[in-house]
């Protein structure tokens, strides 16, 4: 039996469903992909090697302690050079090094002699896609940026969809006054430029990753109230809310285990283009400086510095490029969710 296989009918048609847009089930697994090795992005792109072999003894410095020069027989006390120890071990015989497919960390400078970066991509140097201004790589600082923006996104998707589900849910259900205050609460704090917020936050503490979270969240959670209070004002007027109040059900019973789970379709359609905004959101902020300090790996960062370096065209072009097909899944994975779960679509009315 397959692991997707799902017992709710409802929920295998909509599987399937799901399957029959192929740009949408194969972006899912690509982006999944992307993702998870964006996870496990020390053993892709670092200057520490994933495997030292030194006179019969094996190390694995990328997860393990900080190795100095002289435990391989070099000459000074300070980290080793894995990149030098390749080329001496291969050298002498003593030994062999593995290292990442990208043999440099994001924070890392890497200068070259008589040029001043940015320095073009090379292969025989290992800059893949270059380096940015301050000779760090560009392929790291893409991978490491990435992670940074997927896991920001999706956080700020939980605390949003946690404090938008549960106010929309509570002024759907209940109604009256309720209801009419939280409207004008809501329209107040969407007017309010968070924008503006966070240049006067940036201009106070430097912003730090939760920091920056935080404020998002704080101004993000409006618009999924809206589509939840439409949605449970429906459903609250459907004939199973009426029963189950009629058999005694409590408030919390009919909404948890009635209520929300026949508007999971309006939380699950929304869940790519949320991403995707969280996404462009940093990246936004990162390229007008009021984002991530440096040196963190950031995609706003690199694209301001290609914008600043258009004769450097590898800068600008592997951010936009990245971007593009990072946003061009997610568009891909939410047109085929809204399908699978369009009613429409798939209801036939007699």
């Amino acid at each position: 039996m397959s692991i997707f296989t799902l017992r709710n009918p409802v929920a295998k048609k909509r599987w399937q469903r799901f399957r029959q847009s192929k740009r949408g089930f194969y972006s899912t697994w690509i982006l999944l992909v992307l993702t998870l090795g964006s996870f496990g992005a020390e053993l892709i792109a670092s200057n520490r090697a994933l495997l030292v072999v030194y006179e019969n003894q094996w190390y694995f410095p990328t997860f393990g302690d900080v190795r100095s020069g002289k435990e391989f027989g070099l000459d000074y006390s300070y980290e080793v050079n894995y990149r030098d120890l390749q080329n001496q071990l291969s050298e002498n015989g003593n030994g062999w090094v593995l290292m990442p497919l990208i043999p440099y960390s994001p924070l890392e400078t890497d200068l070259i002699a008589g040029d001043f970066p940015p320095h073009a991509p090379s292969l025989s140097t290992g800059h893949y896609l270059g380096t940015d201004t301050s000779g760090r790589d560009v392929a790291a600082r893409l991978l490491y940026g990435f992670r940074t923006a997927i896991v920001f996104s999706l956080l700020l998707l939980v605390f949003n969809y946690a404090i938008g589900v549960a106010i929309g849910c509570l002024m759907g259900f209940w109604g009256g006054a309720f209801d009419l205050i939280f409207q004008r609460i809501i329209e107040i704090w969407s007017n309010i430029p968070f924008l503006y917020v966070i240049m006067i936050v940036a201009s106070i503490i430097t912003p730090s990753f939760w920091s920056l979270l935080f404020i998002m969240a704080f101004f993000g959670w409006t618009a999924m109230t809206w589509y939840m209070r439409t949605a449970t004002y429906k459903e609250v007027a459907r004939d199973y809310v009426m029963a189950a109040r009629a058999i005694g059900a409590s408030g919390s019973r009919i909404v948890f285990r009635h209520i929300l789970p026949n508007s999971v379709s309006t939380l699950v359609t929304f869940i790519p283009f949320s991403v995707a905004s969280g996404i462009t959101s940093l990246t936004a902020l990162d390229y007008l400086g009021f984002g991530l300090p440096p040196p963190v790996s950031s995609w706003g960062e690199l694209l301001k510095q290609g914008t600043e370096n258009l004769e450097s065209l590898w800068l600008v072009g592997s951010v936009v490029i990245a971007m593009t097909v990072i946003l061009m899944l997610v568009a891909y994975i939410g047109e085929a969710i809204r399908d699978a779960y369009d009613p429409r679509q798939f209801s036939y009315y007699e």
